[in-house]
């Protein structure tokens, strides 16, 4: 099953799939997540590529892993 990562609904459940694209509906849920602070950086999306199962929780968990709220 290929996801639009474009127009799909995404959750904390959607798996991070070879088809994974970073769109501005992955950073209107990322922000939705992580807050206002939430960007992607080139080691970050190569962490979301590595070819390691995961889903979107597991992305959001790993983001806020990187930057703790103060």
């Amino acid at each position: 099953m290929n996801i639009d990562w474009h127009s799909a609904l995404l959750t904390r459940f959607t798996v991070v799939d070879k088809g994974y694209r970073n769109t501005q509906n992955v950073r209107r849920f990322m922000v939705g997540e992580c807050g206002a602070d939430f960007r992607f950086d080139r080691e970050f999306m190569a962490w979301i590529r590595n070819d390691v199962s995961k889903n979107l929780g597991d992305v959001v968990d790993e983001w806020k892993r990187r930057h703790p709220s103060p």
